[in-house]
């Protein structure tokens, strides 16, 4: 054990510390040093010195004939052919290199490159983490503000730029505080500019996801509850309000989304819950601003009432999210009701929600926390490779003037981790008050403080039991647009999923009748409607989930020569014959109907009769069956009735 030695190594991303033994020789070393560092061995050089001298080569003399001894400081210099190359440093923390090796890719490089305010620091990057889009988007852009010369205070030239014009940072407080109305929260990506400015372009910024658990494999004593020490002890968290924002507004395309959505309130009276799907784009009011599109809204099976609401398993969840990603789409949030009726005649609702009671209750934080969980952000600053999330919760509520309002919110990602590490509970009596849970033999769960001011304006810190969840919540406005816009620009309204308490069921009889009712000539209008593409998919008599790709794609790009390909297809076909079928039943169907129905259908076994193909051509929303014209002047003949 004496032989043992821990040698510093120095480079440009930072420090680490390689574990050896003085008989240890220098190309072993040397192996250690590209393994820990993510570099080939011919990557990269190291100095005894500072000043690139005293070269340590691949060789075979140990470390004691090099005089290296226990904590001497190496210096790394990476190669000119490496940095040339796009080469990619790994520093994941030691026991997490094996899992994490380092990327090559000068694709990834070079869009890093093209701005450097747009840099994010190496020595805390993830390589394979796929980040989105919209975010892949905003971090090759300049993000700055550009402000026109003043002609009162600017007294330079054209090309000239003075403190009144310069540009400012796109998380500037200032501009943001200034702006009609104010923004409380910066933007996500404007919140890594800040951490990756200044003079060292964030070397040493870092987003680190909170922990609320023990951290294993520490051996130095009994597993917890007989034991815990202070480097497996999760640390206390302070909760403060979140200065920044993932998604900074939410807009539906269309109001008709939304009427659709609270039809099921104004029929029934109970609450609904449905899945926001939609895309990320840029939302140019706030710097780098992220925007959440609505496109459409998925019901999943529930159980309502007019208080409550309770989900229930859904089969088809991954098949809804299967079609919205070949549709360009994901699932951007979720969307509830709370709405209770003030005066029916005149279609107003309550306010319920304000500052006096609460905006979010804890019940509604948790399962929002819940949720931004699951759909995670992906990050490149963070080692975790995820940080937040982009998903969001609406609620359909009532308005100062009760009028039904749609408000956005987010959870803050302190919310999250106590979600996650199932340290945070609702309150019976209080929705505005959460409570964080105490320790158990079960769980160690670490102190949550929060700050308010006393009666006296002094800031005091307070232990979470109870906690007000304001302190989890940050809000994002809702909008719609002035112009309408349609992803899916059916005329017609194909019934809604999961909505058989309504009587409104999806078959190929509801399939039938809306295609009857569609005036559009055009295939490609009649067929983009998203529920219409979910049953044709997730229908249990001719599922299309293989074979309806070709459809999506035009509906995706708006192309009416592809959907009037798919519609040759001999899956159309079939579905067109089904729909046939379900208007004019076999006779073996009919002799299952009502006993009225089958008094009727009895007239045509009479003499004069023209049999069943004849007789029956059409049957009513019930499943009544209606006879053709002619027997029915026929009939009247017959029964001594005048005819029409």
């Amino acid at each position: 054990m004496a032989d043992v030695i821990v040698v510093r190594v120095q480079s440009p991303d930072g420090m680490k510390k390689i574990a050896s033994t003085k008989r240890e020789t220098a190309a072993a070393l040397l192996k250690k040093v590209a393994k820990e560092f993510g570099f080939n061995t011919n990557g990269f050089s190291i100095y005894l010195n500072r000043n690139k001298t005293g070269e340590i080569l691949s060789q075979n003399k140990t470390l004691s004939l090099l005089k290296i001894k226990h904590g001497d400081m190496l210096y790394l210099f990476p190669s000119a052919s490496s940095s040339s190359s796009g080469e990619v440093m790994d520093t994941a923390t030691p026991h997490s290199s094996s899992s994490q090796p380092s990327v090559s890719s000068s694709s990834s490089s070079s869009s890093f490159s093209s701005s450097s305010s747009s840099m994010i620091p190496r020595s805390f990057s993830a390589p394979q983490v796929q980040e989105d889009e919209i975010d892949q988007y905003l971090t090759k852009q300049d993000g700055k503000i550009y402000r026109n010369k003043d002609p009162q205070l600017c007294h330079h030239g054209s090309l000239g730029k003075c403190v009144h014009c310069v540009p400012l940072e796109p998380f500037d407080e200032d501009y943001l505080n200034h702006l009609d109305p104010p923004v409380k929260h910066m933007s996500f990506h404007a919140y890594l500019r800040k951490l990756t400015g200044g003079a060292d372009k964030g070397k040493f910024a870092a987003l680190e996801n909170i922990s609320c658990k023990i951290k294993s494999g520490c051996e130095g004593h009994l597993p917890w509850p007989e034991g815990i020490c202070t480097k497996c002890q999760p640390s206390a968290i302070t909760l403060n309000r979140q200065k920044y924002r993932h998604v900074d507004n939410i807009m539906f395309e269309n109001h008709t989304i939304a009427d659709r959505f609270l039809d099921f309130w104004r029929k029934t009276g109970s609450q609904r819950m449905g899945y926001l799907y939609g895309r990320y784009t840029e939302h140019k009011d706030i710097p780098l601003g992220i925007r959440a599109e609505v496109a459409a809204i998925y019901e999943p099976p529930q159980n309502a009432t007019q208080n409550s609401l309770e989900l229930v398993d859904d089969p088809k969840a991954a098949a809804v999210d299967e079609i919205a990603a070949k549709l360009g789409l994901c699932k951007v949030g979720w969307i509830f009701t709370d709405l209770l009726s003030e005066d029916t005649r005149i279609g107003t609702v309550r306010f319920t929600r304000n500052h006096d009671s609460h905006y979010l209750s804890a019940e509604e934080c948790i399962t929002a926390g819940y949720f931004q969980n699951l759909h995670s952000n992906p990050c490149r600053l963070s080692r975790d490779g995820h940080f937040g999330s982009k998903f969001v919760t609406v609620v359909a509520t009532g308005g100062p003037d009760n009028q039904v309002h749609f408000e956005g919110y987010q959870v803050s990602n302190q919310c999250m981790a106590l979600v996650r590490d199932e340290c945070l509970l609702p309150c019976r009596d209080a929705p505005e008050l959460g409570f964080a849970k105490e320790s158990c033999s079960e769980q160690y769960v670490p102190d949550v403080f929060f700050k308010d001011k006393d009666k006296f304006g002094n800031d005091v810190t307070f232990l979470a039991r109870p906690l007000p969840v304001e302190y989890l919540i940050i809000d994002i406005t809702t909008t719609f647009p002035k112009d309408p816009q349609y992803t899916f620009c059916s005329t017609q309204r194909f019934p809604i999923e999961n909505r058989d308490i309504l009587g409104e069921t999806q078959d190929f009889h509801t399939l039938a009748t809306y295609l009857s009712q569609c005036t559009s000539t055009a295939f490609l209008d009649i067929v983009s409607d998203f529920h219409l593409l979910l049953f044709l998919v997730t229908n249990e008599v001719m599922p299309l989930r293989d074979s309806i790709g070709l459809l999506l794609d035009a509906v995706r790009s708006s192309n009416e020569d592809l959907a009037q390909t798919w519609k040759k297809s001999e899956q159309w076909a079939t579905i067109e014959q089904l729909c046939r079928s379900s208007l004019c039943p076999t006779p073996c169907e009919t002799s299952t109907r009502t006993s009225t129905a089958s008094k009727r259908a009895s007239l045509s076994s009479r003499p004069g009769s023209t049999g069943w193909s004849a007789s029956w051509t059409a049957c009513d929303t019930e499943g009544t069956l209606h006879p053709s014209g002619g027997d029915r002047a026929r009939r009247s003949l017959q029964d001594g009735e005048p005819g029409s």
